[in-house]
């Protein structure tokens, strides 16, 4: 996805809010080296994943610290397991249990934190997980996931945030009950508040799938050239490909990919949501083929 103009106080905004979760003094060295690179890497025709990874590497060198989100990762882990009972028993009790897997998958990106449209802390979460579930799928091409995994040999499965993934696990159990294995994908380091791998021994999600990879590296969702020979042939030889959230959607959607894509998130900013063509505010699920 190309950067936009509202791009600007978005990312700066994020910028921010991390050097002010690390607390250690580095807001002004974080955002003058952050906008030094912005400077120079914002132009038109720029993909948004790739300038925002160049920013938040400056960003996190000024504020030398390797996770300012833990605490908050720690925090919307436990807050999004306390609905999972909760989320069970809707899909347990739905007549179409995947679709409502991804349901409760898509409002689990609202855990996206220092965006207008998201929220800032995980104990709001439960104020909007009722509101978001009654919202159902706003744009919804869940039928053709149906349709995909019903002769799926495997799905790469693109985790996006902490406490989001906690959500994801339920969607997976699914998938892989029906006899479809799992390639998990978490980022290659530390990075925003999204999962890397030793979020994912922590919560248990590596043993909710049949392999878990990184990224290899610190980066804004991922650039399919640089990842392991491994999990390439992963990817080559998997029925689908689900994306998580926003930043996987803006690296991915400049990308050939060379199976078909669910991005199933939240729409939280025009930028995506003009790109996948949806309004702002709503449960996405948007396949798109090879």
């Amino acid at each position: 996805m190309d950067i936009r103009p509202e791009c600007v106080p978005c990312l700066m905004k994020r910028v921010l809010f991390q050097a002010e979760l690390a607390n250690n003094g580095t807001e002004f060295d974080a955002l003058k080296e952050a906008m030094k690179v912005f400077s120079a890497e914002f132009k038109e025709g720029v993909n948004s994943a790739e300038v925002a990874t160049k920013v938040h590497t400056a960003a996190y060198n000024a504020m030398n610290l390797k996770d300012p989100y833990i605490e908050l990762k720690l925090r919307a882990d436990e807050v999004a397991e306390k609905y999972m009972n909760a989320a069970e028993r809707y899909i347990s009790s739905s007549a179409d249990p995947i679709r409502a897997a991804i349901l409760v998958a898509s409002i689990g990106n609202i855990m996206d934190f220092g965006l207008k449209e998201a929220i800032s802390d995980p104990d709001q979460f439960g104020g909007k997980f009722k509101d978001m579930m009654d919202q159902g799928i706003g744009h919804d091409d869940s039928e053709t996931i149906k349709e995909i995994l019903s002769d799926a040999s495997s799905v790469i499965y693109i985790f996006d945030n902490c406490g989001e993934s906690q959500l994801d696990k339920l969607l997976i159990r699914r998938i892989r009950a029906a006899g479809t294995k799992v390639i998990g994908v978490v980022r290659g380091e530390p990075i925003l508040n999204d999962v890397a791998l030793s979020d994912a021994i922590r919560t248990g999600l590596d043993k909710e799938v049949d392999k878990m990879f990184t990224t290899s590296e610190f980066r804004i969702g991922l650039k399919l050239e640089n990842l392991s020979e491994d999990l390439k042939k992963e990817i080559t030889s998997a029925s689908l490909m689900i994306a998580k959230g926003m930043a996987n959607f803006e690296a991915l959607s400049d990308q050939k990919v060379p199976i078909p894509v669910a991005y199933i998130l939240r729409s939280k900013c025009a930028p995506v949501a003009d790109a996948l063509g949806v309004p702002i505010g709503i449960n996405v699920v948007k396949v798109r083929m090879p």
